[in-house]
């Protein structure tokens, strides 16, 4: 499959580049791990929002639900890393997250605005290179098993996408997003690539 056929997601600015895809197929197994570990901090992040919000009875309830399914990701990624002999080990981050978190304005309530597109950005390119490995997996069953989760990391994208649009004005939240938005290729332009699914 050639990478124009694989979708554009709506609110990136750039799609991801075909040396990405080579470097992920050639380091399957890095990949695996880091995705194991993405899994775990996306649910984290759905947990934190809980804590730091509680009142706002929408996102618990949309949030919770995303924590579980991150979580139910994580076991599935990590039943293919003890089917491959991959050890669940300590794995460095790139940048990429830390980069985007930066951007996060501190004062209430730009910051709640700020982490729901944040959020959004991280799970479009996760829902992205889901993709990209789904259709360029030389092994069909890890092809078929990345293919499985794609529906899900764009519902979730898109459920951090709505919680921003229904606590913000709409114009508001599309200008804030076309910010960070650029940031986020900016942030990925200018990192050394790395068998990552954010590198």
């Amino acid at each position: 499959m050639l990478l124009s056929a694989i979708p554009k997601i709506n609110i990136l600015k750039q799609a991801s580049s075909l040396a990405w895809v080579e470097q992920a197929i050639a380091n399957l197994d890095t990949i695996l791990l880091d995705h194991s570990h993405c899994e775990r901090k996306a649910a984290s992040a759905a947990l934190n929002f809980m804590f730091r919000y509680p009142s706002k009875a929408e996102l618990v309830r949309q949030l919770t639900a995303i924590a579980i399914e991150e979580l139910e990701h994580f076991q599935q990624v990590n039943k293919w890393l003890e089917r491959r002999d991959i050890p669940l080990a300590p794995l460095n981050a790139p940048p990429y997250g830390a980069a985007l978190k930066a951007e996060i304005r501190r004062s209430e309530p730009d910051r709640l605005l700020d982490s729901l597109l944040v959020s959004a950005l991280i799970e479009a390119r996760s829902h992205e290179r889901l993709g990209l490995l789904a259709a360029h997996c030389p092994d069909p069953e890890l092809s078929q098993f990345y293919r499985s989760l794609t529906a899900s990391e764009a519902r979730h994208y898109g459920i951090y996408w709505l919680l921003a649009d229904r606590y913000f004005d709409r114009d508001l939240v599309k200008q804030r997003l076309e910010q960070l938005a650029i940031v986020e290729t900016e942030i990925l332009s200018s990192l050394h690539p790395e068998p990552r699914i954010h590198s």
